[in-house]
C-alpha cells in the first residue's frame, strides 16, 4: 500500500497568485489511478467545500478525505461517503480536556480575532479570522487563556490570498498529521510509504512528523523556513522542496504534487 496525501487549496488546486500547468489536473487523475496510490486529501475545508472544489476543479474524488484540518475522516466508495465515527470516538478518548465552548468564552474579547463562520466551525475546530499585522500580540494573548489547558493545539496559518490570518484551535489528538497517522495505521501503511504535500502554516505538523513530505514550489515562505529550521533540527526528515522543470512541469500546485511523489517513488 502506498499512500498520496496531500493538502487542497494552494496545493494541489490552482488557486493562488502562481499560474499553474493546465494539464496538471487531470495528469494527477490519471496517474493516481495508473498506479494505483491511495489519494488522501488533507484540507481545512469541509465536506461541502471539498464536493465544491472537486467540482469546479475537476480534481478525482479522494479514497478518504481528511477535512475541517483533521477533525473528521470520510471514505468514499461506489459514489458515496462514508463517515468515520471511529476516529471521533478516538478523539475523545485522546483528549479528554477538549471542550470548544469553553475555548470560546476564553479568548472572548481579544482584539483582532474574529470567530469564523458556523460552516466552518464543528465540535472538535474551533476556529477564528485574525488580524495578521497583529499576530504576536493576538498569539501572547491567546497563549495566557488557553494554553494547555484544554489538551488543545493552536494552528495559526496566514492566507496569502486573501491577506487573512487563520487561527484554529483543534483537539491535540485531532490535527492534519494524527489524522493521516490514523489513516495509514488502517491501511498499515509504513510512513516510509506515505507522502504528504502542503504549502502553508497549518501543513507544518505533516509535513515534519516522519512522512516523506513534500513542499510544492508556491509554498510560503514562512512554511519553508519552519520545516528547514525543522530539518535542521533533526537530520531523518524528509521534504523535498519542489523546483519545477519535471516532466515540464512548473512545480506549482499538482505539478508540485506530482514531481514529489515521483521523486519519493509513489508514482513510479
Amino acid at each position: 500500500m502506498k499512500i498520496l496525501a496531500t493538502d487542497m487549496d494552494r496545493t494541489l488546486l490552482p488557486n493562488g497568485i502562481w499560474e499553474g500547468d493546465g494539464n496538471a489536473i487531470t495528469l494527477f487523475n490519471e496517474l493516481t489511478e495508473k498506479h494505483g496510490v491511495l489519494v488522501v486529501y488533507v484540507t481545512g475545508r469541509n465536506l461541502n467545500l471539498s464536493e465544491k472544489a472537486i467540482d469546479e476543479y475537476g480534481v478525482r474524488h479522494p479514497d478518504v478525505l481528511i477535512g475541517d484540518v483533521g477533525t473528521s475522516i470520510r471514505k468514499y466508495a461506489d459514489g458515496e461517503w462514508t463517515f468515520d465515527e471511529g476516529w471521533i470516538a478516538h478523539v475523545r478518548q485522546a483528549s479528554p480536556r477538549w471542550d470548544a465552548s469553553a475555548i470560546k468564552s476564553a479568548v472572548d474579547g481579544i482584539d483582532g480575532l474574529r470567530e469564523q463562520e458556523p460552516e466552518h466551525l464543528n465540535p472538535f475546530k474551533q476556529s477564528y479570522y485574525a488580524d495578521h499585522s497583529r499576530k504576536d500580540e493576538i498569539l501572547e494573548a491567546v497563549d495566557e487563556r488557553v494554553k494547555g489547558r484544554f489538551d488543545e493545539v493552536i494552528v495559526y496559518s496566514f492566507d496569502s490570498q486573501d491577506g487573512k490570518g487563520l487561527l484554529d484551535f483543534l483537539p491535540d489528538s485531532a490535527t492534519k498529521q494524527t489524522a493521516l497517522e490514523y489513516v495509514a495505521d488502517e491501511y498499515r501503511c509504513e510512513k516510509q510509504n506515505v507522502v504528504f504535500c502542503g504549502d502553508s502554516g497549518n501543513d507544518i505538523f505533516p509535513l515534519t512528523a516522519g512522512f516523506c513530505g513534500v513542499l510544492v514550489r508556491n509554498a510560503d515562505d514562512q512554511l519553508v523556513k519552519s520545516v528547514k529550521k525543522a530539518m535542521e533540527a533533526n537530520d531523518k526528515l524528509r521534504v523535498y522542496f519542489a523546483k519545477g522543470g519535471f516532466m515540464g512541469l512548473s512545480g506549482y500546485y499538482a505539478s508540485g504534487v506530482i514531481e514529489g511523489a515521483f521523486h519519493y517513488g509513489i508514482l513510479d
